[in-house]
């Protein structure tokens, strides 16, 4: 089947996880709508106080492609997904961070990777940081005990020429000249095709943050899928931008989530020493970064004024009768999108978190 063509409903929904995005949130969503192709736009916040959902409402509040859901606390990036995909009616589904910015035919040349090679149930693109150079973890190897005690160790560098002390990380590889499989891709973009979603099921709820992008592309190889590099087509990733105030409680979030990683897929397969010996090294490795990672902050904020956040009140105030602790999908005073089939949300229409998939 191609990518264009008569649809019934959106061919691609893009499900992306806010937690103070900025303004960069709203120029990711601008950067998604300008694609040729039918889609929409489900933007799934954790309780931010930055002000960036209001900023989002005030400029692209008016396209019914987009659909904004409030969570109202942050629930993870797992879970927050898993909400958004339960309204996704796309044959494929992207997941995207907000901190990406894509091009006009992005979507287009990704799909039409996707339908080259059927036997991919997920792509993903060349991740660049923002001064031009491939972002870690873009293409990558499953980060099995033994690698990620071979990267703690710095092991790869005192061997270099020996392949068994190879780093899992392969953005220091040349590129490849074509789309190539891979055993992991970046969670930052991910295009999944519906009917692998379908057969592996959603991201496992059990990372808070990080690792579960790690953990469905072992989910997907081991349901017989392949993951997809597409090194032709780049995408620019702002990488930190929803963490950069809380460096600790990401990582340990990603720590704990390698942890959890580590003990699902190996712990029958390694020696139970191999295992008590990465663990270890994982936690050490933490304690080492977080301390680094607090002195120079400490120095930073020394004689600094607080900044002050955009007020999202100053566009929508919040109505009294609003429960805090609902999870729903709100519309603002304009619908941001009607949902399609037999389900209809209108304006001030609140959907909890507990609400029933819709049917497709």
């Amino acid at each position: 089947m191609g990518i264009h063509g008569s649809y019934q409903r959106p061919l691609v929904s893009v499900i992306i996880v806010n937690f103070n995005g900025g303004e960069l949130l709203t120029q990711c969503v601008q950067s998604i709508l300008s694609s040729n192709i039918p889609l929409e736009v489900f933007v799934s916040d954790n309780g931010s106080a930055d002000g960036s959902v209001a900023l989002l409402r005030h400029r692209l509040g008016a396209d019914t492609r987009l659909s904004i859901i409030e969570n109202n606390r942050n629930l993870g990036f797992s879970r927050a997904n898993n909400l958004a995909a339960k309204w996704a009616c796309g044959e494929y589904i992207l997941y995207l961070n907000p901190d990406c910015i894509l091009k006009r035919d992005t979507l287009t040349r990704m799909l039409a990777e996707m339908v080259t090679y059927p036997e991919a149930g997920m792509a993903g693109p060349l991740i660049r940081n923002t001064d031009g150079s491939e972002q870690a973890g873009c293409r990558r190897a499953v980060p099995t005990p033994w690698r990620t005690l071979v990267r703690v160790l710095h092991l790869n560098r005192l061997f270099p020429n020996y392949p068994r002390f190879r780093t899992f990380l392969l953005n220091q590889a040349p590129l490849p000249a074509e789309p190539v499989y891979m055993e992991a891709i970046s969670g930052a973009f991910m295009l999944v095709r519906r009917q692998a979603y379908n057969q592996v099921g959603p991201l496992d709820e059990g990372y808070f943050l990080h690792c579960d992008d790690l953990d469905w592309c072992m989910r997907f190889r081991q349901a017989g899928w392949k993951i997809l590099f597409v090194p032709d087509v780049e995408v620019v990733h702002y990488k930190g931008t929803c963490s950069k105030d809380r460096p600790i409680q990401v990582l340990w979030h990603k720590h704990r989530g390698m942890v959890r990683f580590y003990r699902k897929f190996f712990r029958h397969q390694y020696p139970l020493p191999l295992m008590v010996l990465v663990v270890s090294a994982v936690w050490v490795r933490f304690v080492l970064l977080a301390t680094h990672s607090i002195l120079p902050r400490r120095k930073e904020t020394e004689g600094e004024t607080p900044a002050v956040p955009f007020k999202s009140e100053m566009l929508h105030p919040v109505s009294p009768s609003h429960n805090p602790h609902q999870s729903d999908i709100r519309t603002s005073d304009k619908p941001l999108r009607t949902i399609p089939q037999s389900t209809r949300l209108e304006p001030a229409h609140y959907v909890g978190e507990s609400q029933s998939k819709p049917p497709h």
